[in-house]
């Protein structure tokens, strides 16, 4: 009897290296992932995976190393060239037209394409064959401004498959869904399996990893560090795997010593321009030595909330009362007077309202505080004071690389995230705001932050903690409370709290 001939592995990296100036960032990898599977790429932020993957899509150029795809030798000068060889990537900050609908997103780029040959009728017909095919039902005349963050994902991953993909790239897919919208995803990488299309998920969350994938391969500092098959690793091994040293998943706190009341809402509402209610009726407490954290799915009014405290948006009805300030719909505030006040905000979304990309690394360290000496002499910046600031808080945070004259948008999310939480957190603040602390940031990084965020808490800050991470808040929280439609539908001790009561209240339930 003749033998197989062996199928070729859909991947195939050999010692592809790559190098932005003095970074090395991705040193000599060499991997193979099988067709038809789900393989994990894991590491800490900056440790290589999504440049490694960005080569593969042909975003970046490899400076060495060949790529082989079902067993052929490829270029890849552009995402074009990918496109051509099967393969799409889905990209953590999603690649869409909010005014157009999702068939106008689904064609764009692709108008001289074959499957617009016969128009946006047959645009249409394929898009409700792979709807149907895989799961991804939606209505194409939907404009993609009004659709939930799961279902522009969603979207996403009809646009590369509708060019043909049989390879699909999901860069931390996870990063901005609710938990429901990731077990929705969940069913979606395992239909794409079941049809043979191959999938490389690059994340942080460790869980999922172990929840989805075949395989894991481990990166750190720019190099392939170890290959797991899925079923025969842990949460423990992969952690210590991607940081290179034992990881402690809990953490440890002081018992609680509460102090005085740092900030008061009360009845605190908010209404939009529409008349939609989005914050109703808010009473709320935050201690000196305490983290309240907020639970509850996203779009429930968390964001709104910040917003609200940390002088963003003025409250339609009612009063927040701050270290003794008052302010309310007659007498709003402002972020400047936040931060007089002695209250600290870190945004849900650092790119939008964190830093500027465009900035320098010592720049986004000072912003909002620039003109504070010894940033600023003679409404002019002291670049030789901003630099060194920005250097001690790059070395006290951890931030790599640690290079305060590179652009902020060229550090990794995670490393982007703990700049912003070093330039809130480094002046000591009165009353610590805090929305999404860890939101694509590494297993590394996230003991790093919760154990900043707790250093915070038991040097007498009042921190506030939003999160749609539940585990993150049943850690982290001394009270929990949880938020439903605008509404604080509960309050748990933290002491007391457990995923189910709190779910049941996240959902409206109880």
């Amino acid at each position: 009897m003749q033998a197989l001939t062996p199928v070729a592995p859909a991947i195939e990296l050999e010692a592809i290296d790559k190098s932005f100036g003095s970074v090395h960032a991705v040193r000599g990898v060499s991997l193979r992932i099988e067709r038809g599977s789900v393989a994990g790429i894991v590491g800490e932020n900056g440790a290589g995976k999504s440049t490694l993957m960005s080569i593969l899509y042909g975003l970046y150029q490899a400076d060495g190393g060949e790529i082989r795809i079902n067993g052929r030798a490829v270029r890849m000068d552009s995402p074009r060239d990918a496109i051509a060889h099967g393969i799409g990537m889905v990209h953590q900050h999603f690649m869409l037209v909010e005014s157009f609908t999702v068939l106008e997103n689904l064609v764009l780029g692709a108008e001289g394409g074959p499957l617009l040959a016969g128009g946006m009728a047959a645009a249409r017909a394929e898009l409700g064959r792979l709807g149907r095919e895989y799961g991804l039902a939606i209505d194409p005349d939907a404009l993609v401004a009004d659709l939930s963050v799961g279902e522009q994902q969603r979207v996403e991953i009809l646009k590369v498959l509708f060019r043909g993909a049989r390879i699909l790239i999901l860069d931390e897919p996870s990063a901005v869904l609710t938990p429901q919208e990731t077990d929705r995803l969940f069913r979606i990488l395992a239909t794409l399996k079941e049809h043979g299309v191959t999938v490389v998920l690059i994340t942080h969350k460790l869980r999922e990893i172990l929840a989805v994938t075949d395989t894991v391969h481990v990166m750190r500092r720019g190099e392939l560090v170890a290959r797991r098959e899925t079923r025969a690793t842990g949460l423990e091994e992969l952690a210590e795997l991607m940081v290179g040293r034992q990881v402690r998943l809990h953490i440890d706190k002081a018992p609680l010593a509460p102090g005085e009341v740092r900030l008061r809402a009360e009845h605190l509402s908010l209404v939009d321009g529409r008349g939609v209610r989005l914050l109703d009726d808010i009473g709320l407490e935050l201690r000196a030595g305490e983290i309240v954290g907020i639970a509850g799915v996203s779009g429930n009014g968390q964001t709104e909330l910040l917003q609200v405290l940390a002088g963003l948006r003025p409250p339609s009805a009612g009063r927040v009362e701050v270290c003794g300030h008052a302010i309310d719909a007659a007498h709003p505030g402002d972020p400047a007077e936040m931060r007089a006040l002695g209250v600290a905000h870190v945004p849900e979304d650092r790119l939008r309202q964190g830093m500027v990309g465009a900035f320098a690394a010592s720049e986004t360290s000072i912003l909002g505080y620039h003109e504070d000496e010894p940033f600023s002499r003679n409404h002019l910046l002291d670049n030789p004071a901003v630099g060194a600031h920005c250097a001690t808080l790059m070395q006290r945070f951890d931030v790599r690389p640690p290079a305060p004259d590179l652009r902020s948008s060229s550090f990794s999310g995670g490393n982007q995230q703990k700049l912003v939480l070093a330039r809130e957190m480094a002046r000591a603040p009165r009353v610590l705001l805090v929305g999404q602390p860890t939101r694509g940031v590494d297993i590394g990084a996230i003991e790093f932050i919760h154990r900043e965020l707790v250093k915070s808490r038991d040097a007498g800050c009042a921190v506030l903690v939003v999160s749609v991470e539940l585990d993150e808040i049943l850690s982290l929280a001394d009270r929990i409370l949880v938020m439903f439609a605008g509404r604080i539908v509960g309050e748990v001790a933290g002491s007391l709290a457990d995923e189910r009561r709190i779910g049941l209240m996240m959902a409206g339930a109880a």
